[in-house]
């Protein structure tokens, strides 16, 4: 199971919870941005295209907890930019932990070898390694060759030590399916609990604005990766999301599901557009005009399908609805079964 079973049952409670509260609009996870600044300039990101007195910039620790505490999402995402660079990122985490957050510090691994030493292994901490793809494909991603050696090196060293790993891939138009899935058998065979995978967001800033995915062709390629999936392959995943990724279930984004903080506030509408800035995480829940994002609404929401905006669709329909509840259910016990 690539989800560890204290984990599932932190975040059940707290999705009940809110549901018998009759909270209409609620986190799940918190997108904790610290700095943008990263020691990579991969073509598909649009998160480094700021000046240097905006990359120089970073949230303290304390920030970071205030943050943690003001949304009560039970799970936590540290992307950045690369996290690793914050010289007080280990501070940062501790007391995430000590706050019983799940935390997947999201890196590139560079730098992840030399730092495991200021972290310590528990279930409540997971270093999420980005991967997008076998050797060639991913130091292609990234633009720099050699990451994806030092990037599996590191994995195997955190592995070593009793570290949670998990990897977290972006797939853009020129996937070869074939070669995805041969990644997938590299990656589960290093040991990792389990993988992410998303399309790539169009973002306006990024480089490479020619190989983000449209939404039927990623109906199309996620269905060429996980029909007969094999029965090594374990998701860090909502199984509903995944059929949603292959077209097998349709939803409406919940942007509010993953709401994000960094160094400007916590930003409107969600992780990947960035419309403005509220001062607090109520003012970002009750002011910002939610009606105006998501497919058919918004220019810039039509191909998204990424999982910051879905997946906490498909775990409210676990909740909310008995298919998604029974369609949850076969998929966790028998996730290999699914065409």
């Amino acid at each position: 199971m690539a989800v560890p079973v204290s984990q599932m049952y932190t975040v059940a409670k707290y999705v009940i919870t809110q549901k018998v509260k009759r909270v209409e609009r609620y986190p799940l996870v918190l997108m904790l941005e610290p700095l943008f600044r990263c020691n990579l300039e991969c073509a598909g990101c649009g998160k480094i295209q700021y000046p240097d007195h905006v990359l120089d910039r970073r949230l303290t620790p304390e920030q970071c907890w205030a943050a943690a505490d003001d949304c009560g999402a039970p799970v936590i995402s540290i992307p950045g930019g690369e996290p690793l660079i914050h010289p007080e990122m280990a501070r940062i985490v501790q007391g995430l932990v000590e706050r019983k957050k799940y935390v997947y510090l999201c890196t590139n691994a560079i730098l992840l070898e030399r730092k495991l030493s200021e972290y310590t292994p528990s279930k409540y901490l997971t270093f999420s390694i980005h991967m997008d793809g076998l050797k060639d494909e991913h130091d292609h991603a990234v633009c720099r060759e050699g990451v994806y050696d030092v990037a599996v090196k590191a994995i195997r060293a955190a592995l070593q030590r009793g570290f949670r790993v998990t990897t977290n891939t972006t797939l853009f138009n020129d996937a070869n399916p074939s070669r995805v899935r041969q990644f997938f058998d590299e990656m589960m065979g290093l040991g990792v609990e389990g993988m992410m995978i998303s399309p790539g967001y169009s973002y306006d800033k990024a480089p490479d604005q020619n190989s983000f995915l449209k939404r039927e062709r990623t109906h199309s390629l996620f269905t060429q990766l996980l029909s007969e999936r094999k029965r090594g392959w374990e998701f860090n995943q909502s199984p509903l999301f995944l059929e949603f990724l292959m077209g097998k279930r349709e939803y409406d984004c919940t942007p509010w599901g993953n709401p994000t903080y960094n160094i400007f506030g916590w930003q409107k509408p969600c992780y990947l557009i960035q419309d403005g800035y509220a001062s607090s995480f109520r003012e970002l829940m009750e002011e910002t005009s939610w009606e105006r994002y998501g497919t058919g609404r918004n220019e810039k929401c039509q191909d998204c399908m990424v999982h910051c905006g879905y997946e906490a669709s498909a775990v409210k329909d676990t909740f909310n609805t008995w298919s998604g509840f029974v369609g949850t259910v076969r998929s966790t016990l028998f996730p290999h079964a699914t065409s």
